[in-house]
């Protein structure tokens, strides 16, 4: 425990990786597909290990994980520690991280859980994540307003109606939430599709901080050629 008068919250990253990618359609899971000569997951964890701000990276992989042991991490640092005790879905392998990491994180201790499959991460985004969130009493989440026009539709794909989007936002990660907070909505919510949802289950309103659309999530193989040019203009855009 560290001593009161010294207290400062610390800021862990937990990176949920047991995921298969199935609608990648690749041989490999989806975090381990090589962008630009290095495995997709990379990316975003050496912005992670990289920033001050975070204090550890825990990544949460599968218990049976084979592919991690094939690479070469050590060049990240001490900062970066792998946690075999991933679920079967990310609300899961996230538990399972916090769980795990009881014995070193404090009630009040940030948690900043990000996507493997979102490799364009910055590290103007954890900064101004971690800013502006600073001294929320929720927490919060990165998002970016929704552009697109939106339509509910039927069972047979005909539109029904066409939604507003005034006030619709597209979630992303990283999602920061105080560590006792994040593991008591986890332990109770069910069918959470990520931590705020669970923070939202729980009665409580996360705030949004506007990120931008660059932070994609890699979900199908066109998405993989986007982070890729992404990452090669980023400098220049």
């Amino acid at each position: 425990m560290r001593a009161m008068q010294n207290f400062r919250p610390r800021h862990f990253a937990i990176v949920p990786a047991a995921g298969s990618g199935s609608r990648m359609g690749a041989a490999q899971p989806k975090q381990y597909l090589d962008l630009l000569g290095k495995p997709l997951i990379r990316h975003s964890l050496e912005v992670l290990c990289a920033t001050p701000e975070i204090d550890k990276v825990f990544v949460v992989l599968s218990i049976g994980d084979a592919e991690w042991k094939r690479y070469d991490w050590s060049d990240l640092g001490p900062k970066l520690v792998p946690l075999f005790c991933g679920g079967a879905t990310r609300a899961d392998s996230v538990l399972g991280g916090l769980r795990a990491i009881v014995h070193e994180a404090e009630q009040s201790d940030w948690v900043l859980v990000h996507d493997a499959a979102r490799p364009c991460l910055a590290r103007w985004h954890i900064e101004k994540l971690v800013r502006e969130l600073a001294h929320d009493e929720v927490g919060g989440l990165l998002a970016v307003p929704v552009a697109d026009t939106l339509k509910r539709a039927d069972a047979h794909r005909h539109v029904l109606e066409t939604v507003p989007r005034d006030s619709l936002w597209q979630a992303q990660t990283p999602q920061m939430f105080r560590y006792v907070m994040l593991r008591r909505a986890l332990e109770a919510a069910t069918n959470v599709t990520d931590e705020a949802s669970a923070i939202e289950a729980a009665g409580l309103r996360p705030r949004l901080v506007e990120g931008d659309a660059t932070n994609l999530k890699v979900t199908y193989p066109l998405d993989l050629h986007l982070a890729e040019w992404i990452l090669e203009n980023r400098g220049s855009c």
